[in-house]
């Protein structure tokens, strides 16, 4: 059979796919993945690297990619990848919902190449071998910001210069096919992803294995989290001030701590006031208070824990046994919550499983 080629019109195509490389970063040989997009009728090429590729990371290159491209092509080819893919291949390929939206906000549509068709999208496979051999050979990387920046100076680079295989400059081919792009919208928001974190008891909130400080004063509460490329903003309730942080790019378990989040030693904060559970057991069961104060001065490591443990038990367990139960902890001096409810529990036992003397 014959070869054959594929023809593009300017605006028509852009490609995009990845690749596993490996890199030197920070002294160390480290498995990335290189996300590529390719315009086909220019040959124009953007790159950047990650440790990993999920839809959020999909998106911020793709983001990145049409702001460095000004535009966006009608169509967008890509891999058979799940990241993208809801169901079926090639021409039958559905996009997952949230990427189709993302696609519809900058005017292009997801394509897929047909399986075992891979020259389909040779625009965009045939980069990454020259930049593993040009790029990255002999090349140290600081951090994912040095890598980055390095990568897109390198595009800006190799973009302007003549390439042998094309008989042109990318550059002067992108000048003539940037009047058919479709521009972009007049707002392009940062891309992020959205989690809800209950706040530790040593003041930090968890993501994707990092930690990052917050107030003291919000310990137990919940906060809403807003990932995006280079930011974390943390926001607990609409009074409160947003706490940002540097985002974290690996998953390696690091603490992210502001200064003013920790007091300087012995100027901590002295609580004098009672705790929020302590106020509602004091509405819920007046009778316990002696009992929530000897609890306090029993030397537990935890107290709000067990505040909040002696709460339920309050809300849950008839009031009668429940009291009758502390009443008798108190008097033999018996602080173990655990203990205490199955005492609780022994006290309902006849109320609430009793057996029909007829039936037995």
């Amino acid at each position: 059979m014959p070869a054959g080629q594929y023809d593009f019109e300017p605006g028509q195509e852009m490609q995009h796919d990845t690749s596993p490389h490996k890199l030197k970063m920070g002294g160390q040989l480290r498995a990335v993945q290189i996300a590529s997009a390719v315009l086909c009728y220019s040959r124009m090429l953007f790159f950047q690297f990650y440790p990993t590729f999920q839809r959020f990371d999909c998106k911020v290159f793709l983001t990145e990619a049409l702001k460095y491209f000004n535009g966006s092509c009608g169509t967008v080819m890509i891999d058979n990848t799940s990241v993208v893919v809801l169901r079926g291949t090639g021409a039958d390929m559905i996009p997952v919902p949230e990427m189709a939206a993302f696609a519809e906000r900058y005017g292009f549509e997801f394509r897929a190449h047909r399986i075992g068709d891979a020259n389909r999208s040779g625009r965009v496979e045939r980069p990454f071998t020259f930049i593993q051999k040009n790029f990255l050979a002999g090349r140290e990387f600081t951090d994912w910001q040095d890598l980055n920046q390095q990568a897109r100076h390198w595009c800006d680079r190799v973009n302007r210069t003549y390439k042998k295989h094309i008989r042109a400059v990318p550059w002067e081919l992108f000048i003539a096919e940037r009047p058919y792009l479709k521009p972009l919208p007049v707002w392009v928001p940062d891309v992020y992803r959205l989690h809800h974190r209950i706040v530790d008891v040593e003041g930090y909130v968890a993501v994707q294995t990092n930690r990052y400080s917050v107030p003291t004063a919000w310990i137990g509460r919940q906060v809403e989290v807003r990932e995006s490329k280079d930011r974390i903003e943390i926001q607990c309730g609409l009074r409160e001030s947003t706490i940002r942080h540097e985002r974290v790019i690996d998953p390696i378990a690091k603490r992210v701590t502001l200064p003013e989040h920790r007091p300087v030693r012995g100027q901590g904060i002295k609580r004098t006031d009672p705790r929020p559970e302590e106020k509602t057991l004091e509405q819920v069961v007046p009778g316990i208070a002696d009992y929530v104060a000897a609890i306090k001065k029993s030397g537990r490591r935890y107290i709000t824990i067990a505040l909040r443990q002696l709460l339920r038990m309050a809300r849950e367990y008839p009031r009668e046994a429940f009291l009758s139960a502390v009443s008798e902890a108190a008097h033999y001096g018996l602080y173990d919550l655990d203990r205490l409810e199955r005492m609780i529990l022994r006290r309902i036992a006849k109320d609430y499983f009793q057996l029909d003397p007829q039936k037995e």
